[in-house]
């Protein structure tokens, strides 16, 4: 309850909840609790007889997961060998975006910083949290969308088979991308499944196979350096060369960034990348390796990969056609997303919101949590709106027993009116009805 960035969990008789309206899908709830009673369900790998192509696009984090001699075209082969007929490189995908990014910012004269949307609970979290900062969201469509769309076009053209015969599953390092997927808001999502890290991770070990000198030299020069970098935070900034970037990652440190942002303050930043997870994507609840570990493996890759002078990304000059072709771009602005009012008659509201104030310089103010809400400021809200009493906070105890004594006493009242009406009957109606 404690952990809920935007105290969306209540505790009700015994048991959390979610207001739905309130959760940014982040996943703290499930890396916290030491009791494994929050689980994000994902598309069991079965999923895929339903169609008759199937292609695995795997987040750059699960390059992360294996040992340093494991490169990202050996375990692209090995989704094969388990199943998949194919498996795209999301990592060039993200490559192209990144050169998207690059240009957006060349050409963009709006209020800074602005902020990467390629976490999707950072955008949870802005919609709910920050209303105010949406505009400040970059407009530019998130890799795996495109790279579903492309291979599913391409596909169909190569293998005269209709869109919805070609079946994409994307394997999520967390869950907020599953639901980002599952729930598209307003673009085309063109993804039809995801797996989660965790529970391919051993169908996909039992494959792979250690690459001697020559084929890890080999394999070396296929890696997209700009998309690599998109696991880990700092990634990004790291492979674009760019220097007025800031990279933060884990929800506590986002959320000083963004009361900063929301204060005037860090207007000096062009961009600022931010992943809930710490360390990056490769800090996902639904990986499997040390995040630590993960995220050090990939930084050693860069390190190669920049002593080696290797690139392995798309033509520059395209990425740039494309992008002034509107092809990395948003159809539609992010929105705040719209919370439950206290009422829906505006002099009504106004009335509560003065109660929930009254209620709230009647509380401790000490944030104990014993009520089931978070803060002593969400359990008068939760009053105001009927979801809870305020006889439950534990500073009420003698109103409640107060009121539980007045409940006893008209269950006593009405007992004794009974027991007078049972009197009055005569003694055989008495019998029928005890009988």
């Amino acid at each position: 309850m404690r952990v809920c960035p935007t105290q969306a969990i209540r505790i009700r008789n015994g048991k959390a909840t979610i207001l739905e309206e309130k959760c940014i899908d982040c996943g703290e709830c499930i890396t916290i609790c030491p009791n494994e009673a929050i689980v994000a369900l994902t598309d069991p790998l079965g999923e895929r007889s339903k169609f008759k192509y199937t292609v695995a696009i795997p987040s750059p984090a699960l390059y992360a997961q294996f040992g340093r001699s494991i490169l990202p075209d050996k375990i692209l082969t090995g989704l094969k060998k388990i199943g998949f007929d194919d498996a795209h490189d999301l990592a060039i995908t993200c490559g192209d975006t990144s050169l998207a990014i690059e240009h957006f910012l060349d050409e963009y004269n709006g209020p800074k910083p602005l902020i990467s949307n390629c976490c999707p609970s950072v955008v949870n979290l802005i919609q709910v949290r920050y209303p105010q900062l949406v505009d400040h969201i970059i407009p530019i469509k998130l890799p795996k969308r495109l790279a579903a769309k492309e291979i599913k076009e391409k596909k169909s053209k190569e293998l005269g088979l209709k869109l919805d015969e070609i079946g994409t599953f994307y394997i999520t390092p967390c869950p907020v991308k599953m639901i980002a997927i599952k729930q598209p808001s307003s673009e085309e999502c063109y993804i039809d499944g995801v797996i989660s890290i965790a529970d391919i991770y051993a169908p996909l070990l039992s494959v792979l196979e250690c690459e001697d000198e020559d084929d890890y030299r080999k394999s070396l020069e296929s890696v997209c350096i700009l998309g690599i970098g998109w696991a880990v935070a700092g990634g990004m900034h790291r492979t674009q060369k760019l220097k007025n970037i800031l990279d933060v990652s884990g929800i506590t440190e986002i959320i000083k960034t963004f009361d900063d942002i929301e204060r005037g303050k860090l207007q000096n930043i062009d961009l600022v990348v931010a992943y809930t997870c710490p360390q990056g994507c490769v800090g996902g609840s639904l990986t499997v390796e040390n995040r630590y570990i993960s995220y050090n493996k990939i930084i050693q890759l860069l390190e190669t990969l920049e002593e080696e002078n290797i690139e392995a990304c798309r033509d520059k000059r395209e990425i740039r056609e494309r992008y002034h072709q509107k092809y990395f771009h948003l159809q539609q602005k992010y929105e705040p997303r719209p919370i439950r009012a206290l009422d829906e008659d505006l002099g009504k509201a106004i009335e509560k919101r003065n109660k929930k104030e009254k209620i709230y310089d009647s509380l401790p103010k000490i944030d104990c949590g014993i009520c089931g809400a978070p803060t002593c400021l969400t359990f008068a809200e939760d009053v105001v709106r009927g979801d809870t009493r305020l006889s439950d906070c534990i500073f009420n105890v003698p109103s409640r027993f107060k009121e539980l004594t007045g409940e006893l006493s008209k269950l006593m009242d009405t007992f004794d009116s009974m027991r007078k009406d049972e009197g009055r009957k005569p003694g055989r109606e008495r019998r029928r009805e005890n009988l």
